[in-house]
């Protein structure tokens, strides 16, 4: 009820707005028909009141023609869009209502007996189309030459540097220009593109390239540089960064091409540059045709729906219209949030979420009966190795016996594709989360060989920004003034952005034939050390200097390098420059069963050390540092 009181006035208001704009173009019409009577008869040599007389001739003629310029301007939307924001797009729609309500009533003029003239017609309409554009557009610049002349008034304005002279750095600059509210103004922008330097977008100069930055910033006083390149060398992201700091400037960058794929570029999209995008890597290419062929009106289940990983894959898969989206997580809090995003953002989205444990098979075959899922993507997991090293019994319990529940009903119930969340750390496993996500892999190639489910698994590394990942950390410990710790000086890993890892897999998952580890290229690895100096200058200290980097050694179960393949393994090429596949192997599938029996029996009956000794028997390729073994 207080909705519907709210909208009265706002919806009143609204009509009168309306009335107003039609008033307006009436009149401006009006003149315009007697602008082009002036210049047919009076111009011709006709009296004032001989050129009045033949206006009331064609009274009837001109309220018909009225009408219908008015209806051609309502059908374009001329009456519903804001005019103080009005683009090309708003004057391409008036043009064109005015061009075809003139020749509409030309046509009709060609049919009356007592019709005005056609060139009196024709002069109207252009004459029409002249002053009621001309008046919207000078309408907009007085709006904006006010709203700039009271931002000045108000305080200081901030002067912004754009570095790309493209479609990007058009957006931005348009944006600001739109909204100087904002205070800040576009000054100039830089391009490497050296048949740019020296030109003009719009008003703006292009100043020169980035290794003029600095003095650019220096000699026009720039308080904030906004990239606006959406495939930036990271090289040259990386010493851009730096300059900016060392001149303790503001650096933001405009969101990728893959995050404005859902809505339009707004200044509100402008974002601080994190370390996510100094790691980053060429942008992926993906063949959304291939990805859509498996996932288009089909039922998606997401197991660790509400998770890092789960949830930006339920975020991606949306963009394939699936027929049913399912996010199944133990823990509500996250997928109650994923929810609710979800639909604030696709109202039309079929949607169901579901608060179930992977480890209840009952509960599962009762989720697998009622939505019959096409599609499931397996990302429930624990991951954080120190805590399942003291705690390996639920490693065993919530990933091999969750993965097997949900891999057998999936067969079960003839899921037509079943994809695994692997991770590099299953490759010659050194703790009991790896070990555990091998047998993970084991159990979906074993059960592949006699199932009509194409069971595949996808491997990657660290991924930026996940839940209990290194990046949120050190922000934390930096935050709280340092010291920032990590375990060895030398430990490196590879790392990809969610979003990153989310793609991959369902690219992965359209070229699934069924028994593959799918590899991801995680690019180069990366020196924690490194990371965590560029994180603390990203955050305007100096290392060492401002925040302390202490080196606590190496946790139980922690390489210093990650590898992504096993030696047995062999690799080969897919379509895509950064998916491998990985020899399937060979496991039978009761075998595989009868040993995860037999460690789920170690699991309760018996100590730590003794259910990592079994483990290395299921897992040969699993071995434990002598320093870490529980003495």
């Amino acid at each position: 009820m207080r909705e519907l009181i709210l909208e009265g006035p706002l919806l009143r208001k609204r009509r009168v707005k309306k009335l107003i704009l039609i008033g307006v173009d009436a009149c401006l019409i009006i003149v315009s028909y007697l602008l082009a009577i002036l210049f047919r008869y009076y111009m011709e040599g006709s009296s004032v009141n001989e050129t009045v007389a033949i206006l009331g001739n064609f009274k009837w003629g001109f309220i018909l023609s009225l009408g219908i310029l008015l209806l051609c301007q309502w059908m374009m939307k001329q009456y519903q869009s804001i005019w103080t924001l009005a683009g090309i797009e708003d004057f391409t729609l008036g043009t064109l209502a005015f061009i075809g309500g003139t020749i509409i009533n030309l046509m009709i003029s060609l049919l009356l007996p007592n019709r005005i003239p056609l060139m009196v017609t024709l002069l109207a309409g252009i004459l029409a189309m002249m002053l009621c554009n001309g008046v919207r557009i000078e309408w907009r610049l007085i709006r904006r030459t006010m709203m700039a002349y009271q931002n000045q008034r108000s305080g200081h304005q901030q002067r912004v540097l754009i570095y790309g002279a493209g479609m990007g750095g058009s957006l931005v600059a348009n944006e600001y220009k739109r909204n100087p509210h904002l205070g800040k103004k576009v000054v100039g922008f830089i391009d490497d593109d050296q048949e740019k330097l020296g030109t003009v977008i719009g008003t703006i100069p292009v100043y020169g390239n980035c290794q003029d930055l600095e003095t650019i910033i220096k000699n026009y006083d720039i308080d904030e540089v906004i990239i606006a390149i959406a495939n930036l060398e990271n090289s040259i992201l990386k010493s851009v960064s730096l300059t900016i700091k060392r001149l303790d400037v503001s650096l933001k960058m405009m969101p990728g091409l893959f995050e404005l794929i859902d809505g339009k570029f707004n200044v509100g999209m402008i974002r601080d540059v994190q370390v996510e995008d100094l790691l980053a890597r060429d942008s992926i290419k993906l063949d959304y045709e291939g990805i859509s062929d498996y996932l288009e009106n089909q039922v998606v289940m997401v197991t660790g729906g509400g998770g890092s990983i789960g949830s930006e894959l339920c975020r991606q898969i949306v963009k394939f219209n699936p027929k049913q989206l399912i996010i199944l997580d133990i823990y509500e809090n996250n997928a109650y949030d994923l929810q609710n995003e979800l639909i604030r953002q696709y109202p039309e989205l079929n949607l169901v979420t579901l608060i179930a444990s992977v480890r209840d098979r009952h509960r599962l075959d009762e989720i697998y009966q009622t939505y019959q899922p096409n599609v499931v993507f397996h990302a429930a997991a624990h991951k954080h190795v120190p805590l399942m090293e003291v705690s390996p019994s639920e490693a065993i319990k919530n990933n091999v016996l969750g993965t097997l529940n949900t891999a057998e009903l999936a067969s079960e119930y003839k899921v037509k594709r079943f994809v695994l969340i692997s991770t590099d750390k299953a490759v010659n496993p050194t703790n009991v989360m790896g070990a555990t996500k091998r047998l993970c892999e084991m159990i979906i190639q074993a059960i592949n060989v006699k199932s009509e489910t194409e069971f595949v698994a996808v491997r990657f590394g660290n991924v930026l920004g996940s839940n209990g990942s290194v990046v949120p950390l050190f922000k934390k410990q930096i935050a709280k003034g340092g010291p920032v710790t990590l375990t060895h000086k030398d430990i490196t890993r590879y790392f990809m952005t969610i979003p990153e890892a989310a793609q991959l897999v369902l690219q992965a998952g359209g070229f699934a034939q069924g028994g593959e580890i799918f590899v991801l290229d995680m690019g180069q690895p990366v020196k924690i050390y490194d990371l965590a100096e560029n994180l603390i200058k990203l955050s305007g200290y100096e290392p060492n200097v401002d925040i302390d980097i202490e080196v606590t050694g190496l946790r139980p179960g922690e390489k210093l390098y990650e590898e992504l393949l096993m030696d047995e393994e062999g690799l080969t090429e897919t379509r895509h420059k950064k998916i491998f596949i990985g020899l399937p192997g060979e496991f039978e599938l009761d075998t595989v069963k009868s040993q995860i029996n037999e460690l789920l029996q170690v699991a309760t009956t018996k100590g730590i050390q003794e259910l990592k000794d079994k483990l290395k028997e299921v897992v040969p390729t699993y071995e434990e540092p002598e320093h870490h073994k529980v003495g």
